[in-house]
């Protein structure tokens, strides 16, 4: 037994180390994270990932929403994980050349659609070895598509990957921030650092006279984040493309510039960056 006990401590220690060595070939690690449900968490991920790609640096997008993995089927990716390169380690998926993927989907074999029905243990064990046990290339940026809430997840993303800042999606009313003041909290109770409050779906550009219809309110984003001292990094609106474009595993929406919706969410992007390289120069510099 006490053997037995040895072999799980070293197996741990071996599963830290490999982990450690991992995330030091990472520059930034970003958690996408809401406190509610559909307020287009894992589009937004996707995109910045993607979005990120486009700019030329190298990208990781993993999906630690095992109940309800959304992200391959918004890329449109078919394949699994690649074959193991050393002993117990795998390639992520390549989406395009300077960005790869890793979601429990791609694990799943041909039954895209079974239930995961795993209690927290289990949940944590697979999240560390997407880490682990994966063959990420050295980094840029790694995108973390959260599921909503304050559970498992983000916990073990926050205790496992110290440095992840947290990226925090709302709609605009007050259904939706009540949740969103939550995964503040969370933030800063586990020391996570906050990037900023993203206001999703902030009104629908009318296409026969222009003008902004308020669906969900408007301006609820720009005043928590007031508030609360957070920077509010962009106001989206909705736009109908994003939701059949994600059925259909279509990025394209983001080189169309005549739309309201790229053009906010390209400003994001440039935001997201100049505060990361000003998080590493000051880093660097402490």
């Amino acid at each position: 037994m006490a053997e037995g006990n040895c072999s799980q401590q070293e197996q741990h220690q071996q599963q830290d180390a490999d982990i450690k060595e991992r995330l030091g070939r990472i520059k930034n690690k970003i958690l996408v994270m809401s406190g509610k449900g559909g307020v287009g968490k894992s589009s937004i991920s996707a995109y910045l990932s993607v979005a990120l790609a486009k700019r030329g640096y190298k990208v990781g997008l993993m999906d630690v929403d095992l109940h309800g993995p959304s992200i391959p089927r918004m890329l449109g990716l078919q394949g699994s994980v690649g074959p193991a390169v050393k002993e117990g380690k795998a390639h992520a998926v390549k989406y395009i050349q300077n960005m790869e993927v890793i979601s429990i989907e791609s694990l799943m074999g041909e039954n895209k659609d079974a239930a995961m029905i795993w209690r927290g243990p289990l949940k944590i064990g697979v999240i560390r070895q997407f880490i682990s046990d994966i063959e990420w290339s050295d980094l840029d940026y790694m995108i973390i598509d959260s599921p909503p809430g304050t559970g498992d997840e983000p916990l073990t993303v926050a205790q496992t990957i110290p440095d992840a800042m947290a990226l925090v999606i709302t709609t605009p009313q007050e259904i939706s921030l009540a949740d969103v003041r939550k995964s503040i909290n969370f933030c800063r109770q586990v020391n996570m650092k906050i990037l900023g409050l993203v206001e999703n779906m902030s009104g629908l550009k009318c296409p026969h006279c222009g003008e902004m219809i308020e669906i969900f309110k408007t301006h609820g984003g720009m005043l928590t984040a007031k508030k609360e001292g957070l920077r509010l990094l962009a106001t989206l609106p909705f736009e109908p493309d994003v939701v059949s474009n994600g059925d259909t595993g279509d990025m394209r929406i983001l080189d169309n510039n005549k739309l309201l919706i790229t053009q906010e969410f390209n400003k994001m992007v440039d935001e997201i960056v100049k505060l990361t390289e000003a998080e590493k120069r000051q880093d660097a510099g402490s």
